[in-house]
């Protein structure tokens, strides 16, 4: 008799939903399907000189621009897509978009998604806004859509992005080295993950850590994301 091989266990699965085009909405921030007519202004501000950030574009793939025309000629056919779908993301308190997000590589009939595309300007960065918009894409993933496997990739360059990875969860799987050129230069891609029967640990550090009383009265967190979600 032949040596009985080992096998991926059984599932029973029929797929995800591919998401609609339709708003997040949390206690300290939105994310809207992007406009570009109402949202490109703003976000060109937040991500150029001389009140915004332009190092945003450095690992991405686009970007910077010229002007606010020259962002717009992008941003509207990237609106009109279905995958990557584009997303503003809009803190309660500023009323205007101050970063962007997607979902993009959307895989329903095996439950496999990606965020990407991500950046926040610097009146969103290291604010509960920013940590929550990560939340409503995960929890809207897996709670609504039924997901089994939520990705993050990234520059393997990119600490920043990396750190925040971490931060937010998910588990570093590893490096495809000379993956893609972007700008003329190589990228190797660092890939992190979050799947289905780790999300219910993860879900909850994040509502712990966005309950108003994780902070005290200057907005100061009393227990940081990365201590909850290991808990």
């Amino acid at each position: 008799m032949s040596e009985v091989r080992p096998l991926g266990e059984k599932v029973e699965w029929g797929g995800a939903k591919v998401p609609a085009k339709e708003p997040l909405e949390g206690r300290t921030v939105v994310l809207r399907p992007l406009d570009v007519d109402r949202d490109v202004e703003a976000l060109f501000r937040e991500s150029h000189e001389p009140d915004g950030d332009p190092e945003i574009w450095d690992y991405l793939f686009e970007g910077p621009f010229d002007d606010v025309e020259e962002m717009r000629a992008l941003l509207v056919p990237a609106a009109a897509g279905d995958d990557p779908i584009f997303f503003a993301i809009e803190p309660r308190d500023l009323g205007v978009a101050a970063g962007q997000c997607t979902y993009m590589r959307i895989d329903a009939p095996m439950g496999s998604i990606e965020i990407g595309n991500i950046w926040f300007g610097p009146r969103l960065r290291r604010t509960t806004a920013a940590t929550e918009a990560i939340y409503l894409l995960a929890r809207h993933a897996f709670r609504d859509l039924g997901y089994r496997r939520f990705e993050w990739k990234c520059n393997a360059l990119n600490a920043p992005s990396r750190r925040a990875a971490e931060r937010f969860g998910f588990t570093f799987e590893g490096i495809f080295r000379q993956h893609i050129v972007v700008k003329g230069r190589n990228r190797d891609t660092a890939w992190y993950s979050i799947v289905d029967s780790e999300w219910p640990r993860i879900e909850a550090g994040f509502e712990t850590f966005l309950d108003p009383g994780n902070f005290d009265a200057e907005g100061r967190q009393r227990r940081p994301l990365s201590e909850l979600i290991a808990d």
